[in-house]
C-alpha cells in the first residue's frame, strides 16, 4: 500500500487527489466534447468512474451516476452540480440485473433520452494462481465483470433505440485481458470475454448507429490497485518498470480516452479495444 501511495506522490498526486480524481474540472461548456448528450456511468462513485463523471459533465453532458455506494455517488454528483454541471445518481449493483435496468431507466426518466454509456464498474479478485481462487469468488467476478456489463449493454441499447435512436457505449477492459495474467487469472479472463462481447455488439448494432468500444487501462491509481499492492507489496513498482512512460495513470487519463470514444469525434470508431497503458504492451 505504501509503495502505491508513494508512486502517486511521485507523479505529483496526494492521496486525496487520487480519491477525488481531479475534482477541479472547468464548468461545462456548450461546445464541449459531449455537449447535449445524456451519459450513464457505472462505477461512478470513485476511481475512473468518478473521474469520468466529472469530465463528462465538464464536457457538456448531463450525467447519471450509478454505483453501490450512495454516499460516494451523492458526493460526486453534488460536486458536479456545484461546478455548474448537471448530475444525478442511482444506486446500482451490477450483480443485480434489476437494479442495473432500473438505473438505466432512471437516466431516461430524468433526462428524456440516453446517448452514451460508460460501463466502468468492476470488482477485483484476491491475487494468486487460478487454483487458489474459490468458486464463490469466481462466481462473484463473473456476475459483476461479465454478466453485469452484458445486462447493462442490453438495457442501454434498448434505451438508445427508444430515445436517441443511436448512441455509443464504452466498456472498461484491462491490459490484463490482453496477455497472460497469472496473478489475476479470473479477472483477466473475464475482461477478455468482455472484449469479445464488445466486438460482437459493435458488429451487431453498428447498422443501427450504435458504436461499441472498450478501453483497456494499464496501471491506474485507483483503490483496486492500492488493494492489490497492499496484498502483494511491490506490485506498482514492478508494473511501472514494465511501462515505457515509467508511471501509473491518473483516473482522469483513462476517462479522457473514454470521453473521446463516446464523442462524435470518434464517429468512425467501433469494435475497438483501445489500450491506455503508457506503452506497457507496445
Amino acid at each position: 500500500m505504501n509503495n502505491a501511495r508513494n508512486n502517486a506522490n511521485a507523479v505529483g498526486l496526494t492521496t486525496n487527489d487520487i480519491i477525488k480524481n481531479d475534482s477541479s474540472d472547468p464548468s461545462p461548456a456548450a461546445s464541449g466534447l459531449l455537449a447535449g448528450k445524456v451519459a450513464f456511468i457505472t462505477g461512478a462513485g470513485r476511481g475512473i468512474g468518478a473521474a469520468a463523471a466529472r469530465l463528462f459533465a465538464a464536457e457538456g453532458a448531463r450525467v447519471l451516476l450509478a454505483a453501490r455506494s450512495e454516499d460516494q455517488l451523492k458526493a460526486v454528483a453534488e460536486e458536479i452540480r456545484a461546478s455548474g454541471g448537471v448530475a444525478d445518481h442511482a444506486v446500482c449493483d451490477l450483480a443485480d440485473p434489476a437494479s442495473v435496468r432500473g438505473a438505466v431507466d432512471r437516466a431516461v426518466e430524468l433526462y428524456g433520452r440516453l446517448d452514451v454509456a460508460f460501463n466502468n464498474a468492476a470488482t477485483g479478485q484476491p491475487p494468486g494462481p487460478l487454483d487458489e481462487l474459490s468458486g464463490a469468488d469466481f462466481d462473484r467476478l463473473y456476475a459483476v465483470n461479465l454478466k453485469g456489463p452484458w445486462v447493462a449493454m442490453s438495457a442501454e441499447i434498448a434505451a438508445m433505440r427508444a430515445t436517441a435512436g443511436r448512441g455509443a457505449i464504452v466498456n472498461t477492459s484491462s491490459v490484463g485481458a490482453l496477455m497472460a495474467n497469472p496473478q489475476l487469472p479470473a479477472y483477466g479472463a473475464l475482461k477478455r470475454a468482455l472484449n469479445s462481447l464488445t466486438e460482437s455488439a459493435a458488429a451487431t448494432y453498428g447498422p443501427e448507429g450504435i458504436r461499441v468500444n472498450a478501453v483497456a487501462p494499464g496501471t491506474t491509481l485507483t483503490e483496486l490497485l492500492f488493494e492489490w499492492d497492499e496484498r502483494s507489496p511491490g506490485t506498482v513498482d514492478a508494473l511501472n518498470a514494465r511501462t515505457p512512460l515509467g508511471r501509473a495513470a491518473e483516473p482522469r487519463e483513462i476517462a479522457e480516452a473514454a470521453a473521446w470514444l463516446l464523442s462524435d469525434r470518434a464517429s468512425y470508431v467501433t469494435g475497438t479495444v483501445l489500450r491506455v497503458d503508457g506503452g506497457m504492451l507496445a
